[in-house]
């Protein structure tokens, strides 16, 4: 009788296949599916997670190596996670062991135990015995720690991180004199949710009320668009519902597009439901992902918030998916593993048998139209909570208001007349740095990258020159590099602005919200936190702060540049130009106070601001959407991009034109192949970038020419010289 012991692994690599090996040498001892083991691969060993058990291998038997350790007793991946593992990996066309590890924290890569990693520390009799007021005159720190210790019957490292960030430095020295001992944690199983602290919230409206009932009251899988205003209270239904949910002793993932949203959201369900959301982005420490990691495994996390990456945490009792701000472009992957975890949500869900909800106050046209066709339920929320104003929105005509420093006068009377009213102002810009670039006021030449076919942006504060693209730096000269002449600063970024609002209104505190300015952890937080209190009574930020915030002292947005969108060569740049002005202006007048919102443009009959003003977003999505239709774009259509790059530029052009020639003799019908074409920057990070944009109205027969070229460029000589990537419903056409 056969038996399943050829063992087919996932290996972190850049190969689209399995490996297969037999058990241990001299036993039949096989790992379960979703387990680790470890491998010799050629002259090396690697960490492999177990894929599938089968009967036969297409290489001959006697060439199949034993595996040489099985790390995991019990899987750490189970068949949801490996069904969620394999539909990306084929759906993205990427090697599925690159998803795996993509799925998997740091540690567990490596080959670490899941053992938990929380420690959790005890006063000892010799600790109790200390003097503290003699031990601060000598060892401050020290005498810190023990005291919080001492305080508190036993406290683990991550209250100990939110009290004394410098905790660890001390921590071994109290140990080896016997003051205190530690020990790791263990979880104690889901929470007694009968015994959660869970508090009512604000009564809600009647959309509002319609809205949880529809999501509460429908069983199984159904994807809900909850499409609010901005300052509509998206929020309070997610939170009747969050309640209703963990009371049936299920576990809930939350996804946000950004850090910097985390902070605010875990207030309200610490607030309101009695629970400290177990988090999972990219600023956590190693082991703090993976305690995040196996809390939700476990079934010990009911609540689970994060940024993309946590679409493939697992989950034991999985009752709900949020995806806040679903219209976001950050929940698609630019790099490696494009997936789009909006997208991969929607999935998860249906395979669980259980309600997605989506909301935005801009919602993207894919979810529109999805609603269009049924497949979503539409939910609105067409009015404030409260007593809240929709914002006054006005346009500065900078054709006639001309401005030198990128601030108009009328802007500056407005930020004046609502500051010494008490309130907040936003100065929006979506551009950081201290100016796009440099100019030469001899012969007009423009700095720019040496390795991008790109400006390079002026930072004052660093001191430097630096191409936000490939990330190349170097120190400011305001010589030009083609005449010797002077160079200034042209055009305005966040760093310019900030500086000559601090000569305008030198009396307030202005502060600029940027990912310069919050690169640093725990600095985001502290920034929201004075925005929020009022403290800032200015300020100056990108898009971080255009969505998901709440400052409630804030009654005036201003838009410095609103025209960057209004000729994009993306078919997208609409759509987007609208949900930015949209989201951003929703900042403004969302308590007592009617908000202002100033627009700058230097075109303000553009067909675009028609749009806006007279229907809002919902009317430019018409408008964009009867444009994507006519001309075939997405939603209407499904398209891929093919992306090849390479020090030489004849390289690239020959892998793209073998690609197409591969494409159009597979002979598959009802498919468009357009190009090969030059990226819209040809050159990024010294390398020539190229593609080819793939369109079919059946998203079957897109991924049928998919497989049929990469099963034909596999393992060509040619194809080694460039490095490629398929990007399946790309946001970015470059």
């Amino acid at each position: 009788m056969s038996q399943n012991n050829i063992i087919s692994v996932a290996i972190d690599l850049p190969l689209f296949r399995l490996f297969d090996y037999l058990p241990i040498k001299n036993t039949q001892t096989l790992p379960k599916l979703g387990c680790r083991i470890l491998v010799p691969f050629g002259q090396h060993e690697k960490i492999a997670v177990v894929i599938a058990l089968n009967q036969k291998s297409d290489i001959p038997r006697s060439k199949l190596r034993n595996i040489l350790k099985i790390i995991d007793k019990k899987p750490l991946l189970n068949e949801v996670d490996l069904w969620l593992i394999q539909f990306t990996s084929d759906y993205y066309r990427h090697p599925i062991g690159e998803v795996v590890a993509s799925a998997l924290p740091s540690f567990l890569r490596k080959g670490k135990s899941l053992t938990p990693t929380l420690e959790q520390f005890f006063i000892t009799n010799k600790g109790n015995g200390v003097d503290i007021k003699a031990l601060y005159s000598k060892a401050k720190r020290q005498a810190e720690l023990l005291n919080t210790i001492r305080e508190s019957t036993e406290i683990n490292s991550n209250a100990l991180d939110e009290k004394l960030p410098t905790w660890r430095r001390q921590k071994k020295i109290l140990l080896e004199k016997g003051w205190i001992s530690s020990k790791l944690s263990e979880d104690h199983g889901l929470p007694n949710v009968e015994k959660i602290n869970t508090k009512p919230g604000p009564n809600l409206n009647s959309e509002q009320r319609v809205a949880v009932e529809s999501i509460i009251n429908k069983k199984g899988f159904h994807t809900h668009l909850l499409d609010g205003v901005t300052s509509s209270g998206k929020t309070e239904v997610y939170l009747h519902i969050i309640q209703n949910i963990i009371k049936r002793k299920k576990q809930v993932l939350i996804l946000v597009p950004e850090i910097g949203l985390t902070s605010q959201l875990v207030e309200h369900l610490i607030n309101r439901i009695g629970i400290k959301p177990v988090l999972m982005h990219s600023s956590l420490t190693d082991s703090e992902r993976l305690l995040s990691w196996r809390m939700s495994k476990n079934g010990s996390a009911p609540l689970v918030l994060g940024t993309r990456s946590a679409i493939f945490i697992p989950i034991k009792t999985p009752g709900l998916i949020v995806v806040d701000e679903e219209h976001d472009t950050s929940y698609k992957q630019q790099e490696g593993l494009r997936y789009s975890a909006r997208d991969l949500a929607i999935i998860r869900g249906k395979y669980l048998n259980i309600p997605v909800i989506l909301g935005s106050a801009t919602p993207s046209l894919e979810s529109l139209k999805r609603c269009d066709e049924n497949f979503y339920q539409h939910l609105k929320l067409t009015s404030r909570a409260g007593n809240a104003l929709p914002p006054f929105m006005r346009i500065v005509d900078l054709s006639v208001n001309k401005t030198k420093d990128g601030i108009s006068e009328q802007l500056v009377l407005a930020i004046d007349k609502h500051i010494k009213n008490n309130g907040q102002v936003l100065i929006f810009l979506n551009r950081r740095g201290f100016a796009p670039t440099l100019i030469c006021n001899h012969c007009g030449h423009i700095t720019e990258c040496s390795r991008c076919d790109s400006r390079i942006t002026v930072s004052v504060v660093k001191k430097s020159l630096e191409c936000h693209h490939c990330g190349s730096k170097r120190p400011i000269s305001y010589k030009c590099d083609e005449c010797g002449g002077e160079c200034v600063p042209l055009g305005q970024g966040t760093e310019r602005i900030e500086e000559i609002l601090s000569k305008k209104f030198s009396k307030y505190t202005i502060k600029r919200i940027d990912s310069d300015s919050t690169r640093l952890k725990g600095t985001m937080d502290k920034a929201l936190a004075l925005a929020t209190s009022g403290q800032s009574m200015i300020l100056v930020g990108t898009q971080m702060l255009s969505k998901g915030h709440h400052f409630p002292r804030l009654t005036l947005v201003g838009v410095v540049n609103a025209d960057q969108g209004l000729f994009s060569t993306d078919f997208r740049g609409s759509e987007r130009l609208a949900q930015n002005i949209i989201q951003v202006a929703g900042r403004a007048g969302r308590e007592k106070k009617q908000g202002e919102v100033i627009i700058q443009t230097e075109f303000p009959k553009h067909p675009f601001w028609n749009e806006l003003f007279s229907g809002g977003y919902h009317q430019v999505a018409r408008f964009s959407m009867a444009e994507r239709k006519a001309a075939g774009w997405p939603p209407f259509s499904h398209i891929a991009l093919i992306r090849a790059d390479s020090h030489n530029r004849e390289y690239t052009w020959k892998f793209l034109l073998n690609a197409k020639n591969i494409m159009v003799d597979s002979n598959i019908d009802d498919v468009r192949i357009l190009g090969p074409t030059s990226a819209p920057m040809e050159r990024k990070a010294g390398k020539y970038r190229g593609q080819l944009l793939i369109q079919s109205n059946r998203r079957s027969k897109l991924h049928q020419i998919l497989q049929a070229l990469y099963t034909n460029l596999e393992g060509l000589k040619f194809t080694r010289r460039v490095k490629w990537s398929i990007d399946v419903d790309p946001i970015e056409l470059f």
